[in-house]
């Protein structure tokens, strides 16, 4: 499984969606599996900001529900598991070795066998988690696009619902460099007479997936119109809102931080509905207690209390704006100390302009993934976007050890940048031993 093509990981990066101009070799690789991903009522969700935060949360929706739930996300903060997980939790390493045992002999046979070329590694892992819910017996399987949406390995599905999340500027060498084509790209997930929630837009982008909707016959409901919010009160454990729906109200709390998590739980009660419209047993009291229960981390999550640690997995200039604006919002602290790390494929420079204004130091570091940028290139980013004190540390873990040195107890240590970077202040924070990338699987699956 390792041998196989990584596009995520790829130096110098290399856009799976540029490489791949239809959808026929995971067609392919699934009809040999018997269509596995037919076999599980889906929701499927696209967006650039807050997917991965709606389909957590209406994942924990359907198991407080009582459903048995699926859910496929990317990337993965410490295992490659955590991208197949089965009842809220990541599938068991057991499971996950008999998967790619069964899947491997296919995959190889597809690529002798057929001109579809060998089958990458996202596609393997997609296979992968539809297999996987189908063969457990899953009732639901909430499924997040990994990039862009027309052209994504997940595009095979035939949903109860989709989703489109708030959608900005990220990706553009892959996915176009307007909003309207991202926006495009986006709303490819859309399916003849399926519903679509749509989570707020900036205009040019909520043209699109309007019109891209009319196309399609499908039913439309808008977050912000249909589906309005309320919030009642905030702190750093977490929030309260009341969210009016088509069907009824709902006061919940969420343990997310960042107001655009509530613009994210009005989608996921959005979908919630279209399902219950469709006859699934959803009830007020169960939106309320996934949406207690949802967990989801490295997005404005408390690492340390004192001083301040925070990690959030802010990647482009939508997300690391909307970020700071909610620092302020949760937490009271002095100075803001920056521990920060990007991808080279990144819009670097711009979420270095708007860390400028808000940033007293910024900490320049890199993650374990190759494509990360180095930390004297970034050190220098910031310096010419205003930042005057920055440092420099070849690795997470020094880096905050350099920032906890800086820091005063009423100060806040912000990790941010990329979620390989909060992912891995997060293991040194809570002492969580990650699975590395070669040391995966068994030596007789490498």
């Amino acid at each position: 499984m390792l041998a196989l093509v990584d596009h995520e990981r790829q130096t110098p990066f290399l856009p799976r969606q540029k490489r791949i101009y239809d959808l026929r070799r995971v067609t392919g690789f699934l009809e040999s599996l018997g269509n596995p991903h037919l076999a599980t009522p889906a929701v499927h969700i696209a967006g650039t900001k807050g997917k991965g935060s709606t389909a957590a949360m209406v994942d924990a929706i359907a198991a407080a529900s009582g459903y048995r739930t699926g859910f496929y996300s990317s990337p993965h903060l410490h295992t490659f598991r955590e991208r197949i997980r089965l009842y809220g939790a990541p599938v068991d390493e057991g499971r996950f070795a008999e998967l790619v045992a069964l899947l491997a002999p296919v995959a190889g046979r597809l690529e002798q066998e057929t001109d579809l070329g060998a089958v990458t590694l996202f596609e393997f892992m997609t296979a992968m988690a539809f297999q996987c819910f189908a063969s457990e017996g899953v009732e639901l399987q909430t499924v997040e696009v990994g990039l862009g949406g027309r052209l994504d390995a997940t595009n095979v599905l035939r949903p109860e619902v989709c989703a489109i999340t708030s959608i900005s500027m990220d990706h553009m060498a892959i996915l176009g460099d307007t909003l309207e084509e991202i926006a495009g790209e986006k709303a490819g997930i859309l399916k003849q007479g399926i519903p679509v929630v749509v989570g707020p837009q900036r205009p040019e982008a909520l043209a699109v997936v309007l019109d891209a909707a009319k196309e399609k016959g499908a039913p439309v409901v808008q977050v912000g119109e249909d589906l309005t919010w309320e919030l009642i009160e905030a702190d750093a454990n977490g929030q309260s809102a009341l969210i009016h729906g088509r069907l009824g109200s709902y006061r919940v709390k969420i343990p997310l931080l960042g107001s655009h998590q509530l613009e994210n739980a009005a989608t996921a009660v959005g979908i919630a509905e279209v399902l219950m419209g469709k006859g699934w047993q959803i009830s007020d009291r169960s939106i309320r207690k996934g949406l207690a229960q949802v967990s989801w981390p490295c997005r404005l999550e408390v690492l340390d209390r004192r001083p301040w640690m925070v990690s959030d997995g802010a990647h482009n200039v939508y997300s690391m704006e909307t970020m700071l604006h909610s620092l302020r919002r949760y937490f009271q602290y002095d100075r803001l100390l920056v521990v920060a790390g990007f991808s080279r494929d990144k819009s670097v420079g711009g979420m270095a302009e708007a860390l400028s204004p808000e940033a007293d130091m910024v900490i320049a570091t890199r993650s374990r993934h190759p494509r990360s940028m180095a930390p004297k290139a970034l050190a220098d980013l910031m310096r010419q976007a205003g930042i005057q004190r920055t440092g420099q540390s070849d690795t997470v873990s020094q880096a905050l050890e350099l920032a906890r040195g800086e820091a005063g107890p009423n100060d806040l240590i912000l990790v941010t940048g990329s979620l390989f970077v909060a992912a891995e202040a997060r293991e040194e924070a809570l002492g969580i031993e990650p699975e590395l990338y070669p040391d995966l699987l068994p030596p007789d699956l490498r």
